[in-house]
């Protein structure tokens, strides 16, 4: 069973006590009076650090809520794992599964909470540089690798904060984290998205702050790339997507399709043009503003946002299936 359905067990409080999600074992003290969080998110109860294993920790029986459940198991979750024991970095049937396990359950508490229990997790692991860079990893290749299907900037930001003033670190890594955490306060939800000239296959050129849409999805794409492709082709395909663009008229623009390319081969481009949707807008970047400025973060191609009627991120870098999921409830 994995531990993410027995954390819900534990939430419901079906079980009150240890849970051991997987099975091998060893020793260490439990260092969580060492820890520079709060007093009160320290563990209410003494949890003894099992060997050579993943076990859960226990959630006291005062503790009935499942919220409260939820926020104790996030603060706690690493309690009885032994961070010296650098044999368990080899073991990804443990640690690994029980971080993924682990970044689930973030997403069950409110944001404030998932940031201290971050924090609280990178801090633990301080006690073993190599075990430190080995959780650093895992959260960059969960929160922030393009392929990851937990991706999550907003939850990698404390740890980006954090990684960049860490001692565990050298200046190099530190570098390379600091220029991920610029990337990731780009275009966040919420905030309005970079402004960026694009020109189309006649040559005019026009802003994307100019456009006059009630939704503007913008897709970075590349001829030639058969991904890019698979998604126009879904795009073009999609019912809710096609409802939305059904609402056009000649005085009000409901979806503007923008497709965005971001590279220089420009006659490689135009030879592309004629298998692309007739009813989008196709445009290029002429300067290369968005790749020499670093406007986006485009970690890889097709990237897609979804904008509102002010350029103001909706999506970011998003799926098709959450673009779908918002015309369906939405439009």
């Amino acid at each position: 069973m994995k531990c993410f359905t027995l954390y819900l067990i534990l939430l419901t409080g079906v079980i009150g006590g240890t849970v051991s999600c997987f099975s091998t074992r060893k020793s260490n003290p439990d260092r969580s009076e060492e820890s520079t969080m709060p007093v009160e998110e320290l563990p209410e109860t003494v949890h003894t650090v099992v060997p050579d294993t993943f076990v859960l920790p226990t959630i006291p029986k005062t503790i009935t809520d499942p919220s409260e459940r939820a926020k104790y198991l996030t603060m706690h979750y690493w309690d009885r794992f032994d961070f010296t024991n650098r044999r368990m970095i080899d073991r990804p049937d443990i640690t690994e599964q029980a971080f993924v396990d682990y970044i689930n359950i973030l997403n069950h508490v409110p944001k404030e909470n998932a940031d201290k229990s971050l924090l609280y997790t990178l801090d633990k692991a301080t006690v073993d540089t190599i075990m430190y860079k080995h959780f650093v990893r895992m959260f960059e290749k969960y929160f922030y690798d393009p392929n990851s299907p937990f991706r999550n900037e907003e939850l990698y930001i404390p740890v980006l904060q954090e990684l960049n003033r860490s001692p565990m670190l050298t200046e190099a890594e530190r570098s390379s984290y600091l220029f991920q955490l610029e990337m990731v306060m780009k275009n966040r939800v919420g905030q309005r998205a970079s402004d960026f000239a694009y020109t189309l296959p006649s040559g005019q050129s026009y802003h994307l702050h100019e456009l006059k849409s009630e939704y503007t999805l913008l897709l970075f794409s590349n001829p030639g790339c058969s991904t890019c492709e698979a998604v126009i082709k879904r795009l073009n395909q999609s019912k809710e997507l096609n409802e939305a663009l059904s609402f056009n008229t000649s005085v009000r623009t409901m979806l503007t399709i923008l497709t965005i390319y971001p590279d220089s081969d420009l006659e490689e481009w135009l030879a592309h043009l004629n298998g692309m949707p007739a009813g989008w807008v196709h445009g290029y970047d002429k300067g290369m503003e968005i790749t020499q400025k670093r406007l986006y973060d485009i970690k890889a191609i097709p990237t897609i946002y979804l904008l509102d009627r002010d350029k103001n991120v909706i999506l970011k870098d998003t799926s098709i299936e959450a673009v779908e999921s918002f015309f369906s409830a939405s439009v």
